[in-house]
C-alpha cells in the first residue's frame, strides 16, 4: 500500500507530506482547495504525462516521492524488479519523480535511475487510478475487450503471450509478401542497389577479423623500436657471462652439491633445476623472436591504407569487419529472394497459411478462455450491481468476430485476425425491464455509469492485485440511497486493496478509516494548500459542512454522528 507521499513545489502545493493507513482514506475539502492536484501528483508518481504547468510558478522543479509497503510476497512487483535489477529491501518501493521548469523528467525506483516506460511498469502493479474520465473510457466499445482481459489476467494474459508470438510473426511474413510482390519498380532499384553494394564489398576482399588483426600489426609496427630494444635488453640480461642464467646454473649446481646432506637441498635443487630450464628456454624464445623482427615502413603504409579502405565501408555497412561480412551474407539472401521472386512468393504463402492456422488456433483457444470469463464476470457484475439499486438492470458481453461484421456488410472475406485475437468485445445493458440490450453509451446515464464502473472495479480488485485503489470523484451524479450503496460498495474494494477516495458525499465520507481535510489557504501572498487528518470531533463537523453545504447547525452534527454510526454498523458486518 501507499504508506507516505511527500509533494514539493508542485501546482499550489508547496511542500506537503502524507502518512496513508490501511482500509478506506477520504479525501474532502472545498471545491478548488487542491484534492484533485493531489491525484495528479501521485499520477505522475506512477508514470503519468508530465508537464512544466505542475512546476509551481517561481521554483525550478516540482518533486513527487512515495513509499509502498508490499505484504504479498508473490507480488508481481518483485518479478519486475528482478527484470530491471532493481532491489527491493524489506519489502519497500521509492518511487520519486522530478519535473524541472524546463521540461525535464527524472524517475528513480528505490534510488536508480530509470526511463519513464519502466516507472510506469512498477507503477500499474501499486496503484490503479479511477476517474470520471475513465469512467467516459468506459463507453468506448474499444476498451471493452481490455476490461474483460482483466477478469483472469493470469490465464488471459499467458494465452494471449502464445498468440502475440504468432500474431507478430505473421505479421512480418505478410509484409515481406506485400513488398516483393506489390512494386516491380522498387523491387528492380533495390535489387540495383543490393548488387552495387555486393560489388563494392566484393571489391573490399575482407577477411574475418581483418581489422583487429591489422589494427594489431600496426600497433607493433608503430612502437617497432620499444618492442625491441625491450627484448634485447631483456635476453642480454638473461643470456651471457656474468648474466641470470649463468647464475642461476652457479646456484643449481651448488644445491646439487650438497644434496645429499639435506633433504630440504635436495627438494629444492630439483625445483630450481625445473626453474632454470624454464628461464633457459625462455630466454631463446626471446632471442628468436627477435631475430623475426623487421621494419618495414612500406607495410605501415599499406595498413593504414587498408584500414582507411576498411573505416569507409564501416561508414555504410556496420561497426566491424565481422558485421559487414553478415551484412553481405544477408544481401546474397536478399537478392537471390528477389531474383527468383515467384518460388519466394510461393515459399512466403505457404508460410503465411501455416502461421496463420496456427494463430487461428490460439485465437480460438483466447476466444473460449473469454467467453469463460465473460459468463462469470457476467454474473459478478449483476450482483455488484444489484446492490447499487441496478437490480432490473441484464448486462451481458457480447462477442463478434471481424468475420461476423463482415458478412453483415455483405463482404466475404477470409478471417481477418487483429492484435487480441479474432474477438470484438462489446459491454451491452438493459437499465429497464421489457427494454432490449444496447450499448452502454446509447442507454446507461452518468449515475449508471459510475455505477457500473464502481462494480466492475470491485470485482478487479481481487484480480489486479495492485496495492492502492484511488477514486476521484466517481459519485458524480447520484444521491440518495444510491450514493449509501456506493459508499458500501467503495469500503468493500478497500477489504481488497487499500482506497484513497475523494468525494462530495457525506455518505462516502462517513465510512471512511482515515478521513483527510483539504484547505488552501494565502501565506507571503501565495496559495498554499494543506492537509489534516480530522479527530472523531473534527470529522462530525466536516460531514456536517458536506451536509448544509455552509453553516453548522446542531441538526447536522446530529445526522453526521448518526451517519458515523450507521458507517460501524455497516463496517462490522462486512
Amino acid at each position: 500500500m501507499l504508506t507516505e507521499l511527500s509533494i514539493h513545489d508542485f501546482a499550489i502545493i508547496d511542500n506537503l507530506s502524507l502518512t496513508f493507513h490501511e482500509g478506506l482514506t477520504v479525501l474532502t475539502g472545498e471545491t478548488g482547495a487542491g484534492k484533485s492536484i493531489i491525484i495528479d501528483a501521485v499520477q505522475l508518481l506512477v508514470g503519468g504525462r508530465g508537464s512544466v504547468e505542475f512546476v509551481r510558478h517561481g521554483t525550478t522543479k516540482a518533486e513527487i516521492e512515495g513509499l509502498f509497503s508490499i505484504d504479498n510476497q508473490k507480488h508481481p512487483i518483485f518479478k519486475i524488479g528482478k527484470d530491471f535489477g532493481i532491489e527491493i529491501p524489506d519489502n519497500m518501493v521509492v518511487l520519486q519523480r522530478t519535473i524541472t521548469s524546463r521540461g525535464k523528467s527524472i524517475c528513480r525506483v528505490n534510488g536508480k535511475l530509470v526511463t519513464l516506460a519502466i516507472l510506469k511498469e512498477f507503477g500499474k502493479t501499486l496503484i490503479d487510478i479511477h476517474s470520471q474520465h475513465e469512467t467516459q473510457a468506459l463507453m468506448d466499445p474499444e476498451n471493452h475487450i481490455g476490461l474483460l482481459d482483466l477478469y483472469d489476467t493470469q490465464v488471459i494474459n499467458q494465452a494471449k503471450l502464445e498468440y502475440h508470438k504468432l500474431y507478430e510473426r505473421l505479421q512480418l511474413l505478410q509484409k515481406r509478401y506485400k513488398e516483393l510482390s506489390e512494386n516491380e519498380q522498387e523491387m528492380a532499384h533495390r535489387l540495383d542497389l543490393l548488387t552495387f553494394q555486393m560489388d563494392e564489398l566484393g571489391q573490399a576482399n575482407l577477411e574475418p577479423n581483418e581489422d583487429t588483426t591489422l589494427e594489431e600489426e600496426r600497433s607493433n609496427l608503430a612502437n617497432f623500436d620499444r618492442i625491441y630494444v625491450g627484448i634485447q635488453d631483456a635476453y642480454n640480461a638473461l643470456y651471457g657471462d656474468q648474466k641470470g642464467i649463468e647464475w642461476l646454473s652457479m646456484a643449481v649446481q651448488s644445491l646439487e652439491n650438497n644434496k645429499n646432506y639435506d633433504p630440504f637441498i635436495a627438494k629444492k635443487a630439483e625445483e630450481l633445476a625445473n626453474q632454470f630450464y624454464m628461464v633457459e628456454e625462455l630466454s631463446f624464445d626471446l632471442r628468436n623472436y627477435s631475430d623475426t623482427l623487421q621494419y618495414d615502413p612500406t607495410r605501415l603504409n599499406e595498413i593504414e591504407e587498408r584500414l582507411s579502405e576498411i573505416n569507409r565501408l564501416k561508414k555504410k555497412y556496420g561497426s566491424t569487419v565481422n558485421e559487414i561480412i553478415d551484412y553481405m551474407g544477408k544481401i546474397q539472401e536478399e537478392m537471390e529472394e528477389i531474383t527468383n521472386k515467384d518460388s519466394h512468393l510461393a515459399k512466403l504463402q505457404g508460410q503465411i497459411n501455416e502461421t496463420k492456422q496456427d494463430a487461428y488456433l490460439e485465437a480460438k483457444q483466447l476466444h473460449d478462455i473469454r467467453k469463460k470469463a465473460a459468463k462469470e464476470l457476467t454474473k459478478e457484475i449483476h450482483y455488484e450491481l444489484k446492490d447499487l439499486y441496478l437490480d432490473k438492470a441484464t448486462f451481458s458481453i457480447a462477442f463478434t468476430s471481424k468475420e461476423d461484421i463482415e458478412a453483415e456488410n455483405g463482404l466475404n472475406q477470409a478471417l481477418k485476425l487483429h492484435k487480441n485475437g479474432f474477438d470484438f468485445i462489446t459491454f451491452l445493458i438493459s437499465t429497464n425491464p421489457g427494454e432490449p440490450l444496447k450499448e452502454l453509451n446509447k442507454v446507461a446515464s452518468g449515475g449508471e455509469l459510475s455505477r457500473i464502473m464502481l462494480a466492475l472495479k470491485k470485482i478487479f480488485a481481487k484480480h489486479q492485485g495492485v496495492t492502492s485503489v484511488i477514486f476521484d470523484e466517481v459519485d458524480t451524479g447520484v444521491s440518495g440511497r444510491v450514493a449509501q450503496a456506493i459508499a458500501e460498495k467503495i469500503i468493500r474494494v478497500s477489504e481488497q486493496s487499500q482506497v484513497l477516495c475523494i468525494t462530495h458525499l457525506p455518505q462516502v465520507a462517513s465510512m471512511a478509516d482515515t478521513h483527510n481535510l483539504i484547505e488552501k489557504v494565502e501565506k507571503d501572498k501565495r496559495t498554499i494548500t494543506y492537509v489534516k487528518e480530522l479527530s472523531k470531533v473534527q470529522q462530525i463537523d466536516e460531514l456536517s459542512r458536506m451536509i448544509t453545504g455552509a453553516k453548522l447547525t446542531e441538526t447536522a452534527k446530529q445526522h453526521a454522528k448518526e451517519m458515523l454510526l450507521l458507517a460501524d454498523s455497516i463496517k462490522q458486518k462486512i
